[in-house]
């Protein structure tokens, strides 16, 4: 069943009652309060330019338990190398907007999700403290990275980028590292892909996902107040 938000109400409805693709809203805004709300539900906003905005609840879900992380020999050599420096929000709209950057047609992706509107909603949430990029830099140059939204326990990862070789990987665990350091629970990959499977993630079922998110539940209980379309 696919709903149309409020847009006098930042509320979700229940993310179980999405179509099979995880489709589950239309509309709504970017507003941070609308955002928060929707990662505590385990909701994301994933649209392309000239569309209207929509919200998925995807089932399976794509995650990370920071103890899983499993890295390669010849990646474990490159970050003991010091050949990248990894950097946490030295510079998140350039992360960003690199992100939006990368080709995916080679995953049948057309255009980006990254737009101007998405941009702007992130930048602001990350003024707030709550969207963090891990940038990898060579020779003072930036070559990959990641960033993504940091409620409680949980990481909920948006994007990756890498223009040279596990320059992405190397930020990955950075940020594991970061995870484990602050007792994270778990990094939120969202959907499946070859590169995140080779590092360790898995894909959980919703039913198993969502009831983890009642930790940073309980603040945040603006679920319903929703029209159907």
């Amino acid at each position: 069943m696919i709903y149309r938000l409020d847009p006098h109400y930042p509320g979700f409805p229940n993310p179980e009652e999405s179509e099979p693709d995880g489709l589950i809203a239309i509309g709504g805004d970017l507003s941070p309060e609308r955002l928060i709300n929707a990662y505590c539900c385990g909701i994301f906003p994933w649209y392309n330019e000239g569309e209207p905005l929509l919200w998925w609840s995807l089932d399976p879900r794509m995650v990370l338990y920071p103890d899983e992380l499993r890295v390669s020999k010849s990646l474990r050599r490159v970050v003991k190398s010091g050949k990248y420096e990894v950097r946490i929000d030295s510079a998140f709209e350039q992360t960003m907007r690199n992100c939006g950057n990368v080709d995916r047609t080679a995953q049948g992706q057309t255009g980006t999700w990254i737009t101007e509107a998405m941009v702007a909603a992130y930048v602001r949430l990350h003024e707030m403290g709550l969207v963090h990029s891990f940038e990898t830099y060579f020779q003072g140059q930036m070559v990959g990275g990641l960033y993504g939204v940091s409620i409680g326990p949980f990481f909920f990862g948006e994007s990756m980028f890498h223009t040279m070789p596990d320059a992405s990987k190397v930020a990955l665990v950075r940020l594991v590292e970061f995870c484990k350091a602050h007792q994270f629970l778990l990094i939120d990959a969202q959907q499946e892909t070859p590169h995140l499977a080779s590092m360790g993630a898995r894909p959980i079922p919703r039913s198993e996902y969502l009831p983890l998110l009642n930790q940073i539940n309980a603040k945040n209980s603006l679920i319903g107040n929703w029209h159907n379309l």
